[in-house]
């Protein structure tokens, strides 16, 4: 009982924080307390998420192998909804100057392209990464990535396609360190399902990046 007060204690503490936070902006806001069970995590965070446009998950939750996971398989994959993954010391922004987006032509890849476009079509550089040349080319030229940097193009977007080699190394590990190597300022990419998602977000992939400029991923489903 008394940790379940401390709990609630925390929770409003916090809301007050963000209730300050957003009164400043002068947009309208609804701040909104959780206080469950870890078996019902999941659930409460799909029911909030259905009703937004984009799930933040920050470096808290990351950091959390307990709830975090139960926070991204509500928020993305039970929903559809894409989700903005923000690691430790990274800048939490829906204006980035410069994005990487991870291609493959699969649907998912397509679904997160769709939901981040207006973030594409406002930032100022947008890099299409193909690891291994693996995606289909139709209809938009024979060169691989031409159909995605054409679509993005016609909504405006500045593109260039950066064709990777994949030297055995896993895609995710790959187009982080490209995303570094460009100084790209977040990541956009599909989420192929929970096991995958895991291992990126909590996983080795995770690891890696501590000791570098961390980056922000747009994930959708």
């Amino acid at each position: 009982m008394e940790r379940f007060s401390q709990d609630i204690a925390k929770l409003e503490k916090i809301s007050r924080e963000i209730h300050k936070l957003l009164r400043a902006t002068w947009r309208c806001y609804d701040v909104d307390i959780a206080n469950c069970d870890q078996a019902s995590v999941g659930d409460a965070v799909r029911q909030r998420a259905l009703c937004n446009d984009l799930t933040i998950v920050g470096p808290a939750l990351l950091n959390d192998i307990n709830l975090g996971p139960l926070v991204v398989n509500g928020s993305l994959f039970d929903t559809g909804k894409p989700v903005l993954v923000v690691p430790e010391g990274a800048e939490a922004t829906l204006s980035p100057r410069r994005v990487l987006v991870g291609w493959d032509s699969r649907v998912e890849a397509s679904r997160s392209v769709r939901e981040a476009l207006h973030l594409l079509s406002a930032a100022e550089e947008v890099r299409i990464a193909l690891v291994g040349h693996e995606a289909t080319c139709t209809g938009s030229g024979a060169e691989p990535g031409a159909d995605i940097a054409a679509y993005l193009t016609r909504h405006g977007a500045r593109v260039s396609v950066d064709l990777l080699p994949s030297a055995g190394k896993p895609v995710a590990m790959i187009l982080a360190q490209h995303a570094i190597d460009t100084s790209a300022n977040m990541i956009v990419m599909g989420a192929y399902g929970s096991r995958r998602l895991r291992e990126l977000l909590f996983g080795g992939v995770t690891r890696w990046i501590l000791g570098k400029p961390p980056l922000p991923l747009f994930l959708a489903r």
